[in-house]
């Protein structure tokens, strides 16, 4: 049991939207990724401890996107994005919610997430969302470079693929944090 301070320690949740929670995705559904955040970010709320629900989304003209040459540049699908798209998926928002919205991978670069973090002195953030080898890794990578401690919540992430989220939870997550499922995540007395 991983026995936290609600004083230093944030939950962040990255890109639970709607269209994204509703993508396929694996080792688990977004739907029991949703279940397990929704859960997670109570016990948080009721502890005292901020929730940070982050979303990425873009102008409709999909000018604010970056746009450096690469090999599979990301573009904005046929006929843009549905109008839902930015939305967080049903059940997660809650009132005094810490909202963050990115425009690329990680939550902290062009954001305020740091300052938001830092003004309420946390120091250790809990970690998931979809996609754990994209927004989450990316985000965890940006953390540690903070100096935050990060403790990943294993069940409250998934990925396009199995294999892609295990990937990373083997060898990526281990240099970076604590890996755990949510249930071990938890506040002392």
């Amino acid at each position: 049991m991983q026995n936290l301070d609600p004083k230093t320690t944030a939950l962040v949740l990255i890109d639970l939207q709607k269209p994204i929670v509703a993508r396929p995705v694996a080792p688990r559904s977004g739907a029991d990724v949703l279940k397990t955040s929704i859960k997670l970010a109570e016990s948080f709320r009721v502890a005292g401890a901020p929730v940070v629900l982050v979303n990425v989304g873009w102008l409709p003209d999909f000018k604010d996107a970056l746009r450096q040459p690469v090999d599979q540049p990301m573009q904005a699908p046929p006929g843009g994005f549905p109008p839902d798209f930015m939305e967080l998926a049903e059940g997660l928002a809650k009132p005094g919610d810490i909202r963050i919205t990115k425009r690329q991978w990680g939550a902290f670069y062009g954001t305020e997430l740091d300052l938001q973090l830092r003004r309420r002195n946390i120091q250790t953030i809990v970690l998931g969302g979809i996609s754990t080898n994209i927004g989450v890794e990316s985000t965890a990578r940006q953390a540690w470079e903070h100096g935050y401690a990060i403790i990943l919540a294993e069940d409250a992430c998934s990925s396009h693929s199995a294999e892609a989220h295990d990937f990373t939870i083997k060898n990526i997550f281990p240099r970076l944090s604590r890996v755990t499922k949510a249930e071990n995540i938890g506040f002392g007395a």
